[in-house]
């Protein structure tokens, strides 16, 4: 039966032109085009989603169909590649915008600043300014999720979820003793092995070795992910996890502390990138925070095999928020904690809500419902 209710669920994948870079975008749901859609049955809401290293948003459709059903279908889950990561088709058109046109060109747009800005085009030429998100790191993917709110702190985030969140001290974890001497001093060596041998190697027989990789995983998927096996995308791939491994080392508690309250922390038990000491680590500085820790021995790369589980643990964690989505009393709510305000701020809570305050909060909340 739940398979059945995936196979129904539609998604629309489009090759988009973004920061100058073609970039896969998988869209689950109706809905391809919110920034053009005017019309009063556009969703509120969008769940984005930022993959790891490597970006290959193909492998997060099982993912993205999970919890586009356990959120009943009322808003669209999006996932997005990373830049250089996937290459279209050769039939695949390539769509392009005004607004991206005239975007300025991002410098070093495949590395570790490069990919953030990437993230942060796209939501400023496909993303309406008004529509709230819910933003779903992955690995690495969590950490352009700081960086995005540190960077960009108006935009609509209602919740951010950083899964297996690699934030800090990667080349001191125990895959990234691994990882380092390989993506910082051979990545040349991996970049001519890897021409050598893929370059030559026909589409076929690609398709074929992925297919049959896919089935061994377990792993169903409609779009079939021959970026895997392309060497430009996979030399960008080490690329950044280089990058990763050099500059990704002290977190960033001051990005956490401002947006505390919207951030949801997922650890992992048995994770050799970000080990249980860093999640005890954060949760002795954030002891108030939402930082738990996976008791069900889910691996790092969860979309290989829990994507149910991951899935549910999100749906459940929004299910008030997204009860507010349409809601009136909604505005107002999310005027008072869409920034997180720090102690030292808070007023004592009758000078917060005296009484000549009043008339200002009932203003706003009339101007939010009139201007929706």
């Amino acid at each position: 039966m739940d398979s059945e209710l995936k196979e129904e669920i539609p998604v629309h994948e489009e090759f988009i032109l973004c920061g100058g870079v073609e970039t896969q975008v998988l869209k689950c749901g109706p809905w391809t085009d919110l920034f053009n859609d005017q019309s009063v049955k556009r969703p509120k809401l969008l769940i984005f989603i930022i993959p790891g290293n490597p970006g290959f948003s193909a492998f997060y459709v099982p993912f993205a169909k999970a919890l586009y059903s356990l959120t009943n279908r009322r808003f669209p889950v999006w996932t997005i590649s990373h830049a250089g990561h996937a290459l279209a088709p050769k039939d695949k058109k390539i769509l392009t915008t005004s607004e991206d046109s005239n975007t300025q060109e991002i410098k070093d747009i495949y590395g570790l600043n490069g990919q953030i800005e990437h993230k942060l085009a796209f939501l400023r030429t496909h993303v309406p300014k008004d529509m709230k998100l819910v933003l779903i790191g992955h690995s690495i993917g969590s950490y352009f999720t700081l960086q995005m709110l540190k960077r960009v702190p108006e935009l609509l985030v209602i919740r951010a979820f950083l899964l297996f969140p690699t934030i800090e001290r990667m080349s001191e974890s125990p895959n990234g003793r691994i990882a380092t001497p390989l993506l910082c001093w051979f990545r040349y060596v991996l970049y001519v092995t890897g021409y050598l041998l893929l370059k030559p190697c026909p589409e076929k027989i690609k398709s074929l070795l992925i297919r049959r990789c896919l089935q061994l995983m377990n792993l169903e998927n409609e779009f079939s992910p021959l970026n895997v096996l392309e060497p430009f995308c996979l030399a960008n791939a080490a690329y950044l996890g280089g990058q990763e491994m050099m500059e990704v080392v002290k977190r960033d508690d001051e990005t956490i502390k401002e947006h505390l309250c919207k951030l949801t922390f997922y650890y992992g038990t048995i994770d050799p990138w970000c080990p249980k000491e860093y999640y005890e680590d954060i949760k002795k500085d954030f002891p108030e925070g939402d930082i738990r820790l996976c008791e069900k021995n889910i691996p790092h790369a969860f979309i290989t095999h829990f994507n149910q589980e991951v899935a549910n643990m999100i749906a459940d964690s929004l299910k008030d928020d997204l009860s507010k989505i349409g809601n009136p009393s909604w505005h107002y709510h999310s005027l008072r904690t869409m920034r997180c305000p720090s102690p030292q701020n808070l007023k004592p809570p009758d000078e917060r809500f005296s009484s000549d305050l009043l008339p200002t909060y009932c203003l706003v909340w009339k101007n939010q419902i009139s201007r929706d």
